[in-house]
């Protein structure tokens, strides 16, 4: 029974406000499409307004060293991207898929075996660009991927003792409070590798019918401009020997080969097992986005010399797209003859005409009003000719540029270091972050401004104002009344006891975070054990169990919260797959704790 302390009578109406802040939240998420960092910002005003909080409380999610890490790691993850080491992972670790499903399980099964020797945060943190960019090459939609990867790495997590700060958390209050041994690293691996197979299973079948299919608004409407782009294979490159279809080539959205030039001669109609071979000059024509990733690719360099005759680095250029004016100086000059570079130091990498074809080489086209060009050039470009009369139209594609493929296998060190650092005990996840962040950009793997701009802040204000919702429920006394409530109704039976402990576990994690509902439990779950005379190990450990399990919710855990915005998905798609899930693992967890650790009489 629940302990006596725990009743109705002692909840006053600081408790009922922040309950009442709590349902009209997951109201709120469910039912309207108010961002969420709105929402919760909004109930922590609400809070620390009434007094139910302090500022100081109300505010402490924003130093919480794992909102810092989550914002950091952010900052680590650019130096992949930017160096177009995110490709390198992509095609190591997840391939070419044949279908949706053998996708899925291509990214989960890696991610799940990660997940139990790291921390999850930062193995969802770089995996997250390298699914935008696998799936974009293989038209995959990338909501139905991101959504198994966050549950992958929660459920991996849960197969050893270091696989997330909940199970380390639970295991020193454990120790603590019972003077027993803590539990060994891999001991938990009897739990969590069922859980793993179950995720993985349910995801597997039931994730064609429960996963949504989200996809941008811009990509329902044809892309009218059709670029004509050339592309070297670079002396050194990685695509030597391979062949088209294996390069990835074949692969871009709206993307088409159209010849290759090869020792002076032309060969139009290429096949998809054509092998290629350094030097090779690629004639492709299709959209912006696909004509940009061309130059994400290692081992691809522009046809064009004058690209390597700009000043600075490439990594702090930018594409800008310009159409051309019927006053611009060059009209019926070819590119090569009107000295582009010289006049504007900005170089034409592609170029597209009323959505044709040009059938001449980029440097040999003579120049047309109406012409829409893709630059490579400095960001200074877009205000030096934005007025310009020689430009009807200038304007820069967003963040985009040429990556740094040389920094490449400085990211990947940096990165493998911050994890050995972990895994090894050396460093917190914290200090690690940090100090990858900071060679990152000491390296130049990324740009101080691109590090800048990398965090985002509305999973960051989410994360930071729920940690005051969650204080708020626990100072108020409401998430100890409704756990001690559920765990009285068990009535002494230790399975049904155990079954509530979850249930309890499971339902806070959803409206707080993990640690917090497992730091609210754990003393109620101990104290059930205790007045029933049994082992608290089977307890211990399928609180552990439910306080990882956030499935329903991308609110209860950091991971979920990540590949929100990026996947635009809503409240009700992760209730609608993780609400059976959670019951499953809760039965799974059930069933098996008491006998790989026994009920036995204490």
């Amino acid at each position: 029974m629940a302990p006596s302390h725990l009743t109705i009578t002692t909840l006053g109406w600081e408790g009922w406000l922040s309950l009442g802040l709590v349902a009209g939240c997951f109201l709120l998420f469910a039912r309207t499409r108010i961002a969420p960092d709105i929402v919760t910002s909004g109930a922590m005003t609400v809070l620390l307004v009434t007094g139910v909080l302090t500022p100081t409380e109300a505010l402490a999610g924003f130093a919480n060293p794992g909102m810092i890490t989550v914002a950091v790691l952010y900052v680590v993850v650019t130096g992949l991207t930017e160096t177009g080491a995110v490709g390198w992972i992509g095609q190591s670790l997840l391939g070419r898929p044949r279908t949706e499903t053998a996708a899925r399980l291509r990214l989960m099964l890696p991610v799940a075996a990660l997940s139990a020797f790291l921390n999850n945060t930062p193995v969802v943190a770089v995996f997250i660009p390298a699914v935008q960019d696998w799936a974009r090459r293989h038209r995959l939609a990338l909501s139905r991927l991101l959504i198994p990867l966050s549950y992958a790495s929660i459920a991996g997590g849960t197969c050893t003792l270091i696989g997330t700060s909940t199970n380390l958390i639970v295991d020193g209050l454990y120790t603590q409070r019972t003077g027993a041994e803590g539990l060994a690293l891999f001991e938990l691996a009897w739990i969590g590798l069922p859980v793993v197979v179950v995720v993985l299973l349910f995801v597997l079948l039931a994730g064609p019918r429960l996963l949504p299919a989200r996809t941008a608004a811009a990509s329902t409407f044809e892309d009218v401009r059709r670029y004509t782009t050339e592309m070297l294979v670079a002396a050194d490159s990685p695509l030597h020997g391979k062949s088209i279809e294996a390069a990835g080539l074949r692969q871009l959205p709206g993307l088409f080969l159209v010849e290759i030039e090869r020792d002076g001669q032309i060969m139009p109609a290429v096949s998809s097992q054509e092998v290629l071979r350094a030097g090779d000059r690629l004639i492709f024509a299709g959209i912006v986005d696909s004509v940009i990733d061309l130059h994400r690719i290692r081992g691809l360099v522009p046809a064009t010399t004058q690209v390597f005759k700009l000043g600075g680095p490439r990594q702090d250029r930018c594409f800008v797209e310009a159409v051309l004016s019927n006053r611009c100086p060059l009209i019926g000059r070819s590119v090569r003859e009107g000295r582009f570079r010289a006049r504007y130091n900005a170089v034409i990498i592609a170029l597209s005409r009323q959505g044709e074809r040009v059938q001449r080489k980029i440097g040999d086209i003579e120049l047309a009003p109406g012409d829409t060009l893709l630059l490579e050039t400095r960001p200074e470009f877009v205000l030096q000719q934005r007025n310009s009369r020689d430009f009807l139209v200038v304007s820069q594609l967003g963040d985009t540029h040429p990556p740094n493929h040389a920094r490449a296998p400085v990211a990947v060190a940096i990165v493998m270091a911050m994890v050995l650092s972990v895994a090894t005990g050396l460093l917190s996840m914290l200090e690690a972050a940090l100090l990858a962040a900071g060679a990152m950009v000491l390296t130049r793997c990324t740009a101080g401004r691109v590090a800048r701009r990398a965090p985002d802040w509305q999973v960051l204000v989410v994360i930071a104002t729920s940690f005051a919702i969650g204080a708020a429920l626990e100072k108020t006394g409401a998430a100890a009344l409704v756990a001690g409530s559920l765990i009285g109704l068990a009535q002494g039976q230790p399975w049904m006891s155990l079954g509530l402990v979850f249930a309890t576990t499971a339902l806070l994690t959803a409206l707080a975070t993990n640690n917090v509902a497992a730091l609210l439990v754990f003393p109620i779950a101990l104290d059930a054990a205790r007045l029933m005379a049994v082992s608290p190990l089977p307890f211990v450990i399928t609180l552990m169990v439910a306080a990882s399990a956030s499935f329903a919710t991308p609110v209860g855990y950091q991971t979920n919260l990540m590949v929100y915005n990026v996947g635009g998905y809503r409240f009700g798609d992760f209730l609608r797959i993780g609400i059976p899930l959670t019951l499953l693992v809760g039965m799974l967890t059930v069933l098996l704790a008491p006998l790989i650790w026994p009920f036995r009489p204490v």
